[in-house]
């Protein structure tokens, strides 16, 4: 019943008319200093549970304040905080990736950033292990497929492919190829980007880079790796390749029929450097924006973006400026033009910025563990994330509205011919919301970003034009929910 009636109101369009009086208001000039600021050396990275991010809870709760949104009761602070336990890659010493090979002279030792980076919830390492090719790290009982079968995984250190095949229709998360490399006596893993990418991978703008991540496995389960670019794989794979004459691609491109293409390696691997595991606290930061009808006040339009991001790590910092800087910039920007103009909204909206998302959806996820208004009365959630960067586009993930919707705003927002609208995205502060049945609208800048979990995710890559646009289009589809 509910959604029939958004439909209707959104067809009807009766709502709009002085939408375009507080877009003209926009700011990016605002935005473009929030960016800055928070991606700034203030709030070292915002790594979740560090002082950094409290301290860009506390900006952002000030800024809420000052707009005149209002605290929750349940939350007189603005801050919704659980006890988190983060891990923290040292700087000093320096990590170290290196590789010996039947050709080198000496071990090849690779550059940090560059070349690799530690999976960032990594317990210490100090070992020099043979490596072995394992495919995609696979190993699924149930379902018949195990590319460790007829491998000696004990004390090596695997190497796989992210992702999946494409012709392999069960779910498999990267917790579960650590698993397998744990449950097969691995003593470490490596993982990569191959030369294939999927649909997904390409419009997303994935590179071959090494991104910063998490295995996101429990603390007592941690276990070491570290992500490498792909001109590593092809060298420490190049030898035993050559031998089978064939290259990495063809490699990839039999895994996609489920072909078994594990494979010994002629290749040693040095991995060493520290951790540290550190207690915190994630600070969730809300703002209500009282609805006006009394009838419909109580029902709620959740806009949210994440805060967090991966802080200092090995000795380098990650600003975070379009991941997700640039979501919270627009956040606080849409904020602002609800505020500053005196309209009102029949329904509730409900600002929130998220932390714990990198390490697993965490602040999401205690959202909707402790839902502060109702999540049967929570008519949508939009969740805004790197919308800084790209080719100029907005790239829309819609689940349990109709396409139709989202474009609907689109057109109101000034912006008919800048939207792709997909279905579910399988990552985001989104997905928590999806899984307990609230409607969502993921809002992120289409294209490449090539900064992606990078240590180069610096606020002079953002693009003022992008943060307008998305603004425009979250104050739009925020209008139509609550209307």
């Amino acid at each position: 019943m509910l959604l029939s009636a958004l439909a209707l109101s959104a067809q009807s369009g009766e709502n709009f008319p002085f939408l375009p009086s507080p877009l003209r208001h926009l700011s990016t000039t605002r935005m473009v200093a929030d960016v800055s600021r928070l991606s700034g050396p203030e709030f070292q990275g915002r790594l979740t549970g560090t002082p950094g991010d409290l301290q860009s809870a506390h900006f952002v709760a000030a800024r809420f304040s000052t707009l005149g949104l209002q605290a929750l009761p349940s939350d007189p602070t603005w801050m919704m905080t659980t006890e988190v336990q983060a891990t923290r890659i040292i700087g000093s010493p320096a990590p170290k990736l290196e590789v010996s090979s039947p050709a080198s002279v000496q071990p090849i030792q690779d550059v940090l950033g560059i070349d690799y980076l530690p999976i960032l919830d990594s317990p210490s390492v100090d070992v020099t292990a043979p490596l072995v090719f394992v495919g995609y790290g696979i190993s699924d009982a149930k379902h018949g497929w195990n590319e460790y079968a007829g491998i000696d995984a004990r004390n090596r250190i695997v190497v796989f492919l992210r992702g999946k095949p494409e012709s392999y229709a069960h779910p498999v998360t990267h917790a579960d190829k650590v698993r397998a490399a744990r449950e097969h006596g691995a003593a470490a893993f490596l993982t990569f980007t191959g030369p294939v990418m999927s649909p997904y991978e390409i419009r997303r703008g994935m590179s071959h880079a090494p991104l910063a991540f998490y295995n996101q496995m429990g603390h007592d389960q941690a276990f070491p790796g570290a992500w490498i670019h792909i001109d590593l794989a092809e060298r420490v794979l190049s030898s035993t390749l050559s031998q089978m004459g064939r290259s990495l691609r063809e490699i990839q491109q039999r895994l996609q029929t489920l072909t078994q293409e594990s494979f010994e390696t002629d290749t040693l691997v040095h991995l060493k450097w520290d951790s540290a595991q550190e207690r915190g606290t994630l600070n969730n930061v809300l703002g209500l924006f009282p609805g006006s009808d009394p009838s419909l006040a109580h029902e709620t339009v959740i806009i949210g973006a994440h805060r967090d991001h991966f802080g200092q790590q090995a000795g380098l910092i990650f600003p975070g400026a379009d991941d997700n800087a640039s979501g919270t910039a627009v956040l606080l920007e849409a904020a602002r033009l609800f505020t500053e103009f005196g309209f009102k909204t029949k329904r509730s909206l409900l600002f929130v910025s998220f932390s714990g998302e990198e390490q697993g959806l965490l602040g999401s996820r205690l959202y909707v563990s402790q839902p502060p208004r109702p999540l049967s009365q929570t008519v949508a959630m939009i969740n805004i994330d790197h919308a800084g960067v790209g080719n100029g586009r907005l790239t829309i993930g819609i689940t349990g509205l109709d396409k139709s919707f989202a474009a609907n705003a689109g057109e109101h927002a000034g912006l008919p011919d800048t939207l792709d609208l997909f279905g579910f995205f399988p990552g985001g502060d989104h997905v928590p919301f999806k899984e307990t049945g609230v409607p969502t609208i993921t809002v992120v800048s289409g294209g490449a970003h090539p900064q992606f979990h990078q240590p180069s995710d610096t606020p002079d890559t953002v693009h003022p034009e992008i943060l307008e646009r998305a603004v425009r289009y979250v104050v739009a589809l925020a209008w139509q929910l609550a209307n």
